[in-house]
């Protein structure tokens, strides 16, 4: 689909994943042990035939551009398409470091597209969206910007960190606003838009001329009063990966296989960068229930609701319970771990108890022994 250019944003200001993005940019890090958080919007463009794909970062790049590589991995065409890596020039504790502030840096990249339309999508959030068929939707709607939204009655307790839309009985958006916690019932803005790209240039401009620190989201909060600006509802699974529990949370609910299932489609692939290892070996005595465990793993002890990523090691008598365990772990001998995040190379070996709470999930740094 050459007539749509994919943008993928970097997460904003507001969002913090904890200890985790100490170390890379929200897209790069692990989901579900075998892909990274940005897998699933260059997947959801790829499989919609958008195949010209620009990808922003910030902070920490180096683990986002090693994964991404030269994206031959996404089953993009490299004779046609090509996913392309965009840096922000301000730094990353800039006042000024926002989404407007990096498509102006790269400003010339954009109109140097020759299609004519954008979709923009976030790279902190996982969800599945034909965005083929919601361009259809948005060129037959007539509108001028049409926004991307997830139906919740849950509000109250949960995407805290994001956007919400004010919408008409016709669906047309009359604002966005944060989510304050204070109703059940909420429209979360999704962070995609598809609009024009000449409108998006020219809004992106105006933008910054107006105030350097407006965001995108900002730009089109403002156009809701003169342009026609719609949403469009999404259905399925939705995570947004903007604070630590949020990510601790979305790993642990895809264990559920009927909800697994809202996610993941035979027809629609989620790829991502694959490497060649064993399959995972189960000892004498392991016990593993209601998990997800990934390649290479040596398991000799048990491991109960829980995401094993690929070539952790889990020695006898060590148990691991409602945790997330990134690559490359290795967890000790007798040793209990209960509602933790367990970070890349880490090794708990010495401790033999780390527990933290379904509220309040405990996180072991990467590369820490322990």
């Amino acid at each position: 689909m050459s007539k749509a250019l994919g943008i993928i944003n970097f997460a904003g200001n507001h969002i913090n994943v904890g200890g985790l993005q100490d170390y890379r940019p929200v897209g790069a890090i692990s989901f579900l042990g075998r892909y990274r958080v940005i897998d699933f919007p260059i997947s959801n463009f790829s499989n919609s035939g958008i195949e010209n794909i620009h990808v922003y970062v910030r902070r920490k790049p180096r683990s986002l551009a090693e994964h991404l590589g030269t994206g031959r991995h996404y089953n993009i065409n490299s004779k046609r398409g090509r996913l392309h890596l965009l840096f922000a020039e301000d730094g990353m504790d800039s006042l000024y470091s926002n989404d407007v502030s990096a498509y102006i840096d790269n400003m010339e990249v954009i109109e140097n597209s020759s299609s004519e339309y954008v979709i923009i999508a976030p790279s902190c959030m996982v969800f599945k969206q034909d965005f083929g068929a919601l361009l259809d939707q948005h060129i037959a709607s007539g509108a001028d910007i049409t926004l991307l939204y997830h139906s919740t009655e849950e509000a109250k307790e949960k995407f805290l960190t994001c956007q919400t839309l004010e919408l008409n009985r016709q669906k047309g958006v009359m604002g966005i606003s944060p989510n304050r916690g204070n109703a059940k019932n909420r429209y979360i803005f999704m962070d995609t838009y598809v609009m024009k790209r000449d409108l998006f240039i020219s809004l992106i401009k105006n933008t910054h001329k107006t105030s350097a620190m407006y965001t995108l989201a900002d730009c089109v909060n403002l156009a809701c009063q003169e342009m026609d600006v719609r949403g469009v509802a999404h259905r399925g699974f939705f995570a947004s990966i903007t604070d630590f529990k949020s990510y601790y949370d979305a790993n642990l609910s895809l264990i559920d296989f009927k909800t697994a299932q809202a996610l993941f489609d035979d027809e629609w692939p989620i790829y991502t960068r694959t490497n060649d290892s064993c399959p995972t070996q189960y000892f004498e005595g392991a016990d593993v229930k209601a998990s997800i465990v990934c390649n290479g793993c040596l398991i000799e002890g048990t491991v109960e609701n829980s995401v094993l990523g690929r070539g952790c090691t889990i020695k006898k008598g060590a148990v691991v319970k409602n945790s997330v365990i990134l690559p490359d772990v290795v967890i000790g001998e007798d040793t209990v771990l209960e509602n933790v995040v367990v970070d890349k190379h880490a090794k708990i070996i010495h401790v033999k108890e780390v527990k933290g709470t379904p509220e309040n999930p405990g996180y072991i740094r990467r590369g820490d022994t322990l």
